[in-house]
């Protein structure tokens, strides 16, 4: 059975996107890193493929930590043994499976959704299995909407189809999801398509994240596995014991850690989470999806502390991932016109002996696996999947986004028919109000153009777009996004000029901004904010990177004297007031950061592995006490409520 319900959660708002082009380079956590554990075709996949920015995505930073009521759509699929709830509207997030024989719960499942900075856009969830493509870290996709549809196998079996164009890297993806009569695993199958004549970088994981007990164990069919770790090095370790500790037990072991396991050629690619009894959720593959991983945050208090802000107190989790390379800093080429496809099963597993000697335990997980679905089977399942992949959808259930929409009809504009695919359709009619004036741009050649005081509200890079607004009408806002995609594609210079006419057709803040990111003179980069602050005092991501660059140019006094003039709601959000804290130690007025600091600083968005918060405590102390670090660090201990730094090998 396949029904369209709703559920009542509290939840996050999500709030306003952040409206400036978010033209900061991405991380790259490869930069650096020492390979020489790597073999060769891992070093190429390192090597390939990473994202310079998250554009055209925005940044999803408007949230808070307070939570109100809200009624989720959601996609149901039941089959008397298992049932699936489907979150249509975060990401087609798989939020529950349960067990119908037993009641259990087999994934993560916290009573709320609480948003924080752990995702591409900054905005994610924990819980439930996620679909992530893209490149390294949570999709961009977290928390958007998904196109959903119904879709019948010729035995009358329904099938959930979502999918959607990720915008980023280019590409269509498809997940289709059944529970055929009887069985005893949820089917997911998976595409993703390449529709142009470029190669593409493909980056997948599926996260599950699943309950953690003080006697949960994770098994795969390793015994190495690699591990990155903040000294920069990938390391090929033994499984399940390293360091004097067994690590398939994430409940007895302090520091946060992943794990990517090893699997042997031949070996069926699987992964397990049991709890004391040995049973627990099985994650299991066709051969393509490749890589199994073991996520835990460690029992820290900077860990807890994580769990209980995304959970709640008292409701850890580990997480069991499955993807097509063997870690999460590689992408894999997909050849032009072509796509990638795999089904994975999910179910509850049941393992013998699943606490004792490693290769036991494995080898009995395996067989467990097998019983609850043969590989046969598996194979047979994913060859029907892809067969009823490329029919058409029956019944619309949910629209996502616009986007693919309106990049088919500007693929159109030079007659290529990439986006007209019968299984994974972008009509017309999704089409929306962030869409409307991209689409006057590819039909009449112009956009509107808003009031130079009003933000830029979506953005759109690549070469159809370059090649339109190259040759639209030089407005204020025409030329704010030509620079955008000359960013974009790598050409400063034209982005500079760019932006500059933009400035010549009207004084806007949006130029002013995105000039002083391209400058490399703290000075001018603050005198630019300043000036792109002055135009647009209210808007709170504009007023913490002004604040920000005025700090960096050693101009505490003026980012103070900013942080003074605002109103309310921004003087006293977490993020500002850390940044006046900071501003105050650099300034010299130890009184003014002691109020900040002992009055409690809560920061909404606070990034995994961001030690502003510890580091703000220590600097302030140290100024106190010169006594020497080590001193310090003894007397002022770091308050429970600012450990977030969670501590890796």
């Amino acid at each position: 059975m396949l029904s369209i319900s709703s559920i009542r959660l509290p939840v996050s708002p999500l709030g306003p996107e952040n409206p400036l082009p978010p033209l900061h380079t991405l991380p790259d956590p490869r930069g650096g890193l020492e390979m020489a554990a790597a073999d060769a075709e891992m070093v190429a996949q390192l090597a390939y493929g990473h994202a310079e920015s998250l554009l055209p995505y925005t940044f999803q930073d408007g949230y808070g930590r307070e939570r109100a009521e809200r009624e989720l759509k959601t996609a149901v699929l039941d089959n008397g043994v298992l049932r699936a709830e489907f979150l249509l509207e975060y990401g087609g997030r798989l939020r529950s499976l349960v067990h119908r024989a037993t009641g259990r719960e087999l994934l993560h499942k916290p009573p709320f959704l609480q948003l924080a900075n752990l995702g591409l856009r900054n905005a994610w969830f924990a819980g439930g299995v996620e679909w992530n493509l893209g490149t390294f870290g949570h999709t961009a996709l977290a928390c958007a909407p998904l196109h959903a549809a119904r879709v019948s196998r010729p035995d009358g079996v329904p099938v959930l189809r979502m999918w959607e164009w990720e915008r980023m890297r280019r590409l269509v993806y498809q997940i289709d999801a059944c529970l055929p009569p009887g069985s005893p695993v949820l089917l997911v199958h998976v595409k993703v398509v390449n529709p142009f004549a470029e190669d593409a970088p493909v980056y997948w994981w599926s996260n599950a994240a699943v309950p953690q007990t003080p006697g949960s164990r994770v098994l795969a069919p390793a015994g190495r596995a690699y591990h990155f770790s903040y000294d920069g090095r990938l390391r090929r370790v033994p499984v399940p014991r390293w360091r004097e500790t067994d690590q398939s037990y994430p409940a007895r072991n302090e520091q946060a850690a992943d794990f990517f396991y090893e699997l042997p050629d031949g070996e069926r690619r699987w992964v397990a989470a049991v709890d004391e009894s040995g049973a627990g959720l099985a994650q299991v593959s066709t051969d393509l999806l490749r890589g199994r991983k073991h996520f835990r945050w460690g029992s820290s208090v900077a860990g807890r502390n994580w769990q209980d802000w995304l959970s709640g107190p008292g409701r850890p989790y580990l997480e069991i991932q499955a993807g097509l390379a063997r870690t999460q800093l590689e992408h894999v080429r997909l050849a032009p016109r072509s796509s990638f496809a795999w089904t994975e099963a999910y179910g509850l597993v049941e393992v013998e002996d699943a606490h004792g000697e490693w290769a036991a335990a494995t080898a009995g997980a395996a067989q467990a696996v097998e019983r609850l679905i043969p590989r046969e089977l598996l194979e047979a399942e994913h060859e029907r999947a892809a067969r009823l992949a490329i029919a058409a959808p029956e019944e619309i259930l949910h629209v996502g986004s616009g986007w693919g929409a309106l990049e088919r009809r500007a693929l159109a504009k030079r007659r290529s028919r990439a986006l007209n695919l019968l299984a994974t359709p972008f009509a017309d009619a999704t089409i929306g109000r962030d869409q409307q004036s991209w689409l006057s741009l590819v039909r009449k050649g112009t956009i509107p153009t808003p009031a130079p005081s009003l933000p830029p509200s979506s953005y759109t890079v690549g070469p159809e777009w370059r090649a339109l607004l190259e040759e639209a009408e030089p407005t204020w806002f025409t030329q704010f996004h030509l620079g955008v995609n000359r960013y974009h594609d790598g050409d400063l210079a034209g982005a500079r000029e760019a932006w500059e006419r933009s400035l010549m057709c009207a004084e806007n803040a949006w130029a002013l901004r995105n000039l002083a990111v391209l400058d490399t003179d703290p000075a001018r980069t603050a005198d630019l904010y300043a000036r792109a602050h002055a135009l647009s005092p209210r808007l709170r991501p504009l007023t913490i990177e002004a604040v920000t660059a005025l700090i960096a140019a050693g101009r505490a006094g003026e980012a103070l004297a900013l942080i003074d003039r605002l109103g309310p709601a921004d003087r006293w959000h977490g993020r500002i007031r850390l940044l006046e804290c900071r501003a105050a130690l650099d300034g010299g007025d130890l009184a003014r950061a002691k109020r900040v600091l002992d009055t409690g600083l809560v920061v909404d968005d606070l990034r995994e592995g961001e030690d502003s918060l510890d580091a703000l405590w220590w600097d302030y102390h140290e100024r106190m006490n010169p006594s020497g670090a080590v001193r310090v660090r003894e007397e002022h201990r770091l308050p429970c409520r600012y450990d977030y730094s969670v501590a890796q090998y």
